[in-house]
């Protein structure tokens, strides 16, 4: 008798119990993260390696793959481009194709003309530590035909986490009894031992190493034991550079049954009195339905906002009405708002973006510069 076929849709009581965990709960390193998936979600871990195999090969689950807090090891920001419309579509291809530093990359449009909607193509940047965020970025201006760009470092962080499935069906309002706390964006400088075992935790894990104890072979590739490989992981993850274990799902394209994780994506502008970005950052942050929150200096081509956010949502209305309920909040937390905006998401891909100092020299091979050129000045 042929074995039953694993459902791999997220609307499946089981995957969803997974998932709920899996996304964004399995915070810093763990010697075996599906075991802890399996602890904090009560599925047994075979059937919890079974599902996640099965939404992976079905597409489901686009990548699984042990995050970093990737603001700690290299300069990043998020970047707006000005690309003329007839070159916007192969400037998205170029950025997702061909520049392996830029992470999420999304075109977005506003409702109206405002401040910034000639800004269509967005993307996240960042640039391995010892070059220079400016001369990368103009070169990608010049390789895509954009005739303007700005780049938005982040001053603080109040919320990073993406959870898409505890979310739906979130309360528009729904937020934590605390702030958001502030979270570091200090440069930690590794070893090369460091880089080596960070390298191969950092890869995106294929459907065969969905197992459990996935790291032993890792630690056979970068040479070293596993016992070795685990001290080195945990000392980085003491000092702040792991993010979390994490299943990301597919959430652009529906699955193979036309299920949508979400369909809106909302990047949230306010302009709050300068002084009062970190309060203001802080009481945004206790909103759950965010997937990101940070004070930004957007500048007078976005009506200088200094507070973005992200949201994701499967109804645009609903969207609105969290974002209604953030901006009330500020407001009974008497936090003027003088200025607020949305850009909507539209094409978008997201991709882990690289931080390795080689990998970047080997980038200027291929795209024809010598990559002492490309060096932040000292």
């Amino acid at each position: 008798m042929a074995a039953p076929t694993l459902t791999t849709e997220i609307t499946d009581s089981v995957n969803a119990r997974i998932l709920a965990v899996s996304e964004d709960r399995v915070a810093g390193f763990h010697a075996d993260p599906f075991a802890e998936i399996a602890r904090l979600s009560g599925v047994p871990l075979g059937t919890v390696l079974d599902r996640i195999r099965g939404m992976v090969a079905a597409g489901t689950i686009r990548r699984v793959r042990q995050t970093l807090l990737s603001t700690n090891l290299a300069p990043g920001a998020l970047v707006a481009w000005r690309v003329p419309a007839p070159a916007l579509d192969a400037a998205f291809d170029f950025m997702v194709r061909d520049d392996p530093f830029s992470g999420h990359v999304v075109i977005r449009s506003t409702d109206t003309e405002t401040d910034g909607s000639a800004y269509r193509l967005w993307t996240t940047l960042k640039v391995p530590q010892g070059f220079s965020m400016q001369r990368h970025a103009e070169h990608l201006a010049h390789r895509v035909g954009a005739d303007a760009f700005l780049l938005m470092p982040a001053k603080a962080l109040f919320t990073l986490g993406v959870g898409h499935m505890r979310r739906r069906g979130m309360e528009p309002g729904s937020r934590s009894d605390e702030p958001g706390r502030i979270l570091d964006t200090h440069l930690v400088r590794l070893t090369e031992l460091e880089w080596r075992v960070l390298e191969r935790l950092k890869r995106e894990l294929a459907v065969a190493e969905i197992i459990d104890d996935p790291w032993r072979a890792r630690a056979a590739e970068a040479g070293v034991s596993r016992d070795e490989f685990l001290r080195v992981a945990r000392t980085l993850d003491e000092r702040g550079v792991i993010g979390r274990f994490s299943t990301f799902l597919e959430h652009v394209k529906p699955s193979a049954a036309g299920t949508r994780v979400t369909r809106y994506n909302a990047l949230f502008h306010w302009r709050v009195p300068p002084g009062r970005e970190i309060e203001a950052g802080c009481e945004v942050g206790r909103h759950h339905i965010l997937t990101h929150a940070y004070w930004r200096e957007g500048g007078p081509a976005f009506a200088n906002v200094n507070i973005m956010a992200v949201a994701h949502g499967t109804d645009k209305a609903l969207v609105l009405a969290h974002k209604a309920a953030i901006d009330a909040h500020l407001a009974d937390a008497s936090i003027e708002v003088n200025y607020t905006n949305v850009f909507w998401g539209g094409r978008s891909e997201i991709k882990p973006s690289e931080i390795s100092p080689l990998a970047y020299e080997e980038w200027c091979t291929r795209e024809g510069l010598d990559p002492s050129t490309m060096r932040e000045a000292t």
